[in-house]
């Protein structure tokens, strides 16, 4: 039994699941939001992976409203806005309610999929915020040569190869980078600004990519309140039924074959460790 399951077993109405109950769907949003799953990670996120279950949330009769479970230190930027869209484009079908709780952490990213809800609610211990835009790799200019190797790279157009990790950083393609980074920062603004509306109390550092605990968080209008998904549906919705729909792991990765070189699977763990890791996970 999943950690929501358990949750949830103790709602009121669980247990009877007659055709004409009213139903409460659950969805959990679990991990680094990145378009390439790897089976060696601790999860991801990405509109693949949940569309079958934002669907099968949306999908029942007699719906009042969908939670969101979400526990995300961010990733991938297109893939934070496709998913939350999908919720906002489903949740105006069908015309309800959505309500994000955060468990460990909703950061970056995942304080994007929060704001996809009407309502966002956080443990007191929960790390919400970190509105901002972040990327990393390696470089290894010098390595090629230590081991008398010659790289024979060709290309047609003079910013083909911005960024080469086997390449001198040049100030102009650091430049560029920062660039677009501020234009996803503007649109990331942009998005908490329409779906928090006047509940957010605009500070100098609220979006500087700081982070806050629950009770700060609820001050400065990130999020409505501090309670978890047992606490807060059961004294909104007492005789709905919960349903849980959760998100499809890949065949690939349910077997631990998701990357094809085992290499690129363990760089793929290790950059999500550090995505964790920035929040002390």
């Amino acid at each position: 039994m999943s950690v929501t399951d358990k949750l949830t077993s103790r709602i009121p109405g669980i247990g009877d699941r007659g055709d004409k109950t009213d139903v409460v769907a659950v969805v959990r949003l679990h991990g680094v939001i990145t378009p390439t799953p790897s089976p060696l990670s601790r999860g991801t996120i990405n509109l693949t992976a949940v569309e079958s279950a934002l669907t099968r949330a949306f999908g029942h009769d007699r719906l009042q409203a969908v939670a969101l479970v979400i526990n995300s230190p961010g990733g991938a930027p297109t893939q934070s806005g496709l998913v939350a869209e999908r919720i906002r484009q489903l949740a105006d079908k069908k015309n309800v309610p959505v309500l994000a709780f955060a468990e460990d952490v909703a950061a970056s990213g995942g304080y994007w999929l929060a704001c996809a809800a009407d309502e966002i609610y956080a443990h007191r211990t929960s790390m919400v915020g970190s509105i901002g835009v972040i990327s990393g790799g390696f470089g290894f200019p010098d390595l090629l040569e230590r081991f008398g190797i010659e790289r024979r790279l060709h290309t047609a157009g003079a910013n083909k190869s911005r960024l080469d990790p086997f390449s001198p950083e040049k100030p102009e393609d650091v430049e560029w980078l920062k660039n677009m980074h501020t234009q996803l920062h503007e649109l990331f603004v942009s998005w908490v600004k329409e779906r928090r509306g006047d509940r957010l109390v605009e500070t100098e550092d609220l979006f500087t990519g700081d982070v806050w605990l629950g009770n700060k968080a609820v001050e400065l209008g990130l999020i409505d309140g501090i309670g978890n998904l047992r606490e807060v549906l059961g004294e909104r919705f007492p005789s709905a039924q919960i349903s849980v729909a959760e998100p499809k792991k890949p065949l690939l990765a349910r077997l631990g074959l998701g990357a094809p070189a085992a290499a690129s699977a363990v760089l793929d763990a290790v950059q999500q460790k550090v995505a964790w890791s920035r929040y002390g996970l």
